[in-house]
């Protein structure tokens, strides 16, 4: 479902592991990343998709209800499976604003990790 050579998944990793206790793992086939929950993955597809087999490059990540639904009006999709506890995954590509993938994995390991994490995260700025 991935390709560990992927440089679009080499610039999430990069990202994400850069956070306070970031470790990564694959779940459900997909690389995520996490600390005590998981604050991001590599892909996210819709059912259709999902049921055609296609796996296309994403980043799925955990918002703030409020931010979730501005980024859907943006053109994120609500991935199958995770959608519905308020996940959204957005496309990578060539032409991907990575300060703006970095601030989305920023924005989802702080409602997901601990808020000692998030302070080490906040001391570092």
């Amino acid at each position: 479902m991935f390709d560990a050579d992927d440089p679009l998944l080499a610039r999430v990793r990069a990202i994400a592991l850069a956070m306070p206790g970031a470790s990564e793992k694959v779940s459900h086939g997909r690389p995520a990343f996490f600390t005590q929950k998981v604050f991001a993955y590599y892909g996210g597809t819709t059912k259709a998709e999902h049921n055609e087999g296609l796996h296309p490059p994403r980043l799925s990540v955990l918002l703030e209800p409020d931010e979730r639904l501005a980024m859907l009006g943006e053109g994120a999709i609500a991935p199958a499976y995770l959608g519905p506890y308020g996940w959204v995954a957005v496309d990578l590509g060539s032409a991907t604003d990575w300060v703006r993938m970095g601030e989305l994995i920023d924005a989802s390991f702080r409602v997901t990790a601990p808020k000692r994490l998030v302070a080490e995260l906040d001391a570092r700025l």
